[in-house]
């Protein structure tokens, strides 16, 4: 599993034009499921995601996390995570799991953060999106659940 986590001001996601998410201040992550993820890949990156101490304190130190902060959280599932590029010129998504088994993995997911306390916002499932957000820091981090970087 594989998350690309944004520290923002605020985030929304729009399908077919309306707008179906919208969080303040808090974290934007792109989630992508491959298709060796398990629930335990998902209590990794939860676990990790909620506790990233990527927020400033009053020393202006990264040093709190989203639930410190009481921020919330907006997760889009993006299986272009697992784009394969090494090859020719258009990606392989070969490595990202089929749409069934990554729509319950992401479900999960969710679940869990809103389960450790998260405010958690979603976008549609296998829908085309717009994601607009204002990333503050900038500050993006990448994450994956086998610890491959």
């Amino acid at each position: 599993m594989r998350a690309v986590v944004q520290r923002t001001d605020e985030a929304c996601v729009t399908v077919d034009g309306q707008s179906i998410a919208k969080i303040g201040p808090g974290l934007t992550v792109l989630l992508g499921i491959g298709t060796n993820d398990t629930v335990q890949d998902i209590q990794y990156l939860a676990e990790k995601i909620m506790n990233l101490r990527i927020f400033s304190d009053e020393t202006g130190k990264m040093n709190r996390s989203v639930l410190d902060v009481r921020g919330e959280l907006l997760v889009v599932s993006q299986f272009t995570l697992f784009a394969d590029c090494r090859k020719g010129r258009r990606p392989s998504f070969d490595a990202a799991a089929p749409p069934q088994m990554a729509k319950e993995l992401y479900e999960a997911f969710i679940a869990l953060c809103r389960d450790m306390g998260g405010v958690v916002m979603c976008g549609q499932f296998q829908a085309e999106m717009i994601v607009r957000l204002a990333n503050h820091g900038p500050v993006t981090i990448l994450l994956d659940s086998k610890r491959l970087f």
